[in-house]
């Protein structure tokens, strides 16, 4: 979701060369395995490649200010419906923090949403998945667990 992250330039796309999903925190939710499932079964699509991000800005927001957040934004969140063309679907009585899925380890998260693209029933298994962290200190792309910057921007829990 981060504009700062150049996606096109990275990979070396052209107009028309790849569908672009974008959402915060990089997550492989329902509705990412909804779009890659249409796309690969019935679009040609033969890779998807998942990019997370260093530097996030909610690497800086502790769980509890996002709770707070939100719960202020909303009332009560356990009322709150998720998706309005689903409005039986709601968090109930999951953490909103588990809801919204940040993590304090964008290598670990970038390696377990390929593995969740991976093991999906709906995503053909001659799909070729892929994960990359863009380290916004260095501009570079790199894979999980490599590091480019000397410094990385890291969650305050």
């Amino acid at each position: 979701m981060d504009e700062r992250i150049p996606v096109e330039d990275v990979l070396g796309l052209e107009l028309g060369d790849a569908q672009i999903f974008r959402n915060a925190g990089g997550k492989v939710t329902d509705d990412v395995i909804r779009s890659a499932a249409l796309t690969t079964n019935f679009f040609d699509t033969d890779e998807i490649i998942v990019i997370n991000h260093t530097d996030c800005g909610m690497m800086s927001a502790p769980d509890e200010a996002v709770r707070e957040g939100l719960g202020a934004q909303a009332g009560d969140l356990s009322d709150v419906a998720l998706d309005p063309s689903l409005p039986e679907l709601n968090i109930g009585d999951a953490d909103v923090i588990d809801w919204v899925k940040m993590t304090d380890d964008i290598d670990e998260a970038c390696a377990a949403q390929v593995e969740y693209l991976r093991q999906s029933d709906l995503i053909p298994d001659d799909i070729t998945v892929s994960g990359y962290v863009y380290e916004v200190e260095s501009g570079e792309l790199r894979e999980p667990g490599d590091r480019i910057a000397g410094e990385i921007s890291e969650r305050q829990a």
